[in-house]
């Protein structure tokens, strides 16, 4: 019999669902506020945790942070019930870590569908991560940076967003790492007068969300969608347990990251020393490949986002593209930038 943590501060409410719980063959602990069930569930090691957000004493988002930074209870599937229906909540929560998100009032049916979606898929993962410790010292699952990501793909929990939407705040606690499986995304931070200060571009099938695997410390810079783009998120701590069982993908993952510090470093001295010309060139042929543009296609792409990936003025920017558009090098239709002479703009860099 599987066991469910229901957290909720409605007497009449909490009384309601676990009576459904109940009936529907789960064994159900409750509790009315976020320290409660943070004790009950180190306690009692629930198979899925149904949580309200807004709470006394603690809310379900400190609930999530705090299960999910133990290795007891950092595997147990969340989903949040909760009739905060803003879209920001919405990503908080999923950004967190949390599994799924229901909005009160909700059909019994709606809750026993989730509840099982998440339990069956848990358990899929679990047996997954079980054959890879049995296997520990004979032939592994995941040998290689391609497998790992194949696992993201069939095991990570999927976002959609559209394009300019956040996927992360600067600030917000780093709980997951994402694999772009299309689409590209930006990072940035501001400034002391609010202008972005793009750091980095990523492409479909890079890794996104890197920080310490050790802590969960919180997002050093902004994560936008350029595009249209689609994610697979797997938690910090099941992608640590993955790590230890392979080192040498362990392996590939530090030299995925060397190559990214080997990037941003390139991109400081472009911005110190480089002239107009050559940063515009370089950041050009820096989101062609991000956007995964072919020769033909436009790059759609903000001046704005341009000036601030090169370290320039929009002015300064706009300008140099112009003389690439005179040079034969770009051309201009609708603000759509197409790249007609790569190798050139390559020389230029």
């Amino acid at each position: 019999m599987k066991k469910i943590l229901l957290v909720e501060d409605d007497a009449s409410l909490r009384e309601n669902m676990e009576e459904l719980l109940d009936l529907s063959g789960f064994l159900v602990s409750s509790a009315s506020n976020g320290r409660k069930a943070i004790e009950l569930a180190k306690k009692e090691i629930p198979d899925l945790v149904l949580c309200d957000i807004m709470m006394p004493e603690m809310d379900g988002y400190t609930v999530l942070e705090n299960l999910s930074s133990h290795k007891e209870t950092c595997h147990i599937p969340f989903v949040f019930v909760s009739a905060k229906t803003e879209h920001h909540d919405v990503r908080k929560g999923m950004n967190l870590g949390a599994d799924d998100y229901l909005t009160k009032p909700f059909e019994e049916e709606e809750l026993l569908d989730t509840i099982n979606s998440r339990l069956n898929k848990a358990a899929t993962l679990n047996k997954t991560l079980l054959e890879w410790h049995s296997n520990k010292g004979k032939e592994e699952k995941i040998r290689t940076l391609e497998q790992l990501k194949n696992f993201f793909d069939d095991y990570g929990k999927p976002y959609s967003f559209k394009k300019e939407e956040g996927i992360y705040n600067e600030g917000d606690h780093s709980n997951m790492v994402y694999l772009i499986t299309k689409g590209a995304v930006k990072c940035y931070r501001l400034d002391e007068q609010g202008k972005e200060l793009i750091t980095s571009v990523y492409a479909t099938d890079e890794f996104l969300g890197f920080t310490s695997l050790m802590d969960h410390i919180p997002h050093q810079e902004f994560a936008v969608a350029l595009e249209d783009t689609e994610l697979a998120g797997i938690s910090k701590s099941k992608l640590k347990n993955i790590l230890e069982e392979n080192q040498h993908v362990s392996l590939e993952i530090l030299e995925v990251m060397a190559e990214s510090l080997s990037e941003i470093k390139e991109q400081l001295l472009q911005m110190a020393y480089s002239s107009v010309r050559k940063r515009t060139a370089h950041t050009l042929l820096q989101f062609s490949r991000a956007m995964g543009n072919k020769k033909g296609q436009p790059l759609k792409i903000a001046r704005s986002d341009l000036a601030g990936a090169a370290g320039v003025a929009t002015e300064s920017l706009i300008r140099t593209l112009s003389d690439f558009k005179n040079e034969g090098l770009i051309s201009i239709e609708n603000r759509d930038i197409h790249i007609l002479d790569s190798e050139t703009l390559q020389q230029i860099v």
